[in-house]
């Protein structure tokens, strides 16, 4: 069986949302999981050939201005046509640090992938208000589950 890859794209702008990147990737490398490539990147750095490349994404964002970061939508602008035709079906989850309720970012994602025709595997994770500990397990978890659901096909 070959490896599969599961691309993490975080925007990490503060300390903060390193942790929850971090953690996210730590979920994914869990050694619960074998056949996994996790390849994680921030949304400047992640190119179309990365998409082209994973079967399976995990996008980061923080909520600005009640939408997306201008580095997520950048990643999305340099990527949506080069990968439009051959990622459809591209198992997906997201995970946004809000502070306020990420309705505005979760939404603009979804009409993005809507259009990318990419498929949300797991509930969109929002964190939002003030900063919570438990954040951080809650993107662990989503990391592995990702991960455990590449690994065994289940997307």
């Amino acid at each position: 069986m070959s490896e599969k890859q599961l691309l993490i794209v975080g925007h990490i702008p503060s300390q903060n949302t390193r942790v929850l990147r971090d953690a996210v990737e730590r979920g994914a490398r869990s050694p619960d999981v074998d056949g996994v490539t996790v390849v994680t990147k921030n949304p400047f750095e992640a190119t179309p050939e990365d998409i082209l490349k994973a079967d399976a994404i995990i996008l980061g964002t923080t909520e600005n201005l009640g939408y997306m970061s201008g580095a997520l939508k950048d990643f999305f602008d340099r990527c949506y046509y080069p990968v439009l035709e051959e990622k459809q079906g591209l198992p997906m989850a997201v995970y946004i640090r809000a502070g306020l309720d990420g309705t505005g970012t979760k939404r603009g994602i979804e009409t993005i992938t809507t259009g990318l025709r990419w498929r949300m595997v797991q509930e969109p994770l929002l964190c939002k208000g003030q900063w919570q500990e438990d954040w951080v397990e809650a993107c662990e978890e989503l990391g592995l589950f990702m991960a455990a659901g590449l690994e065994i096909s289940a997307f």
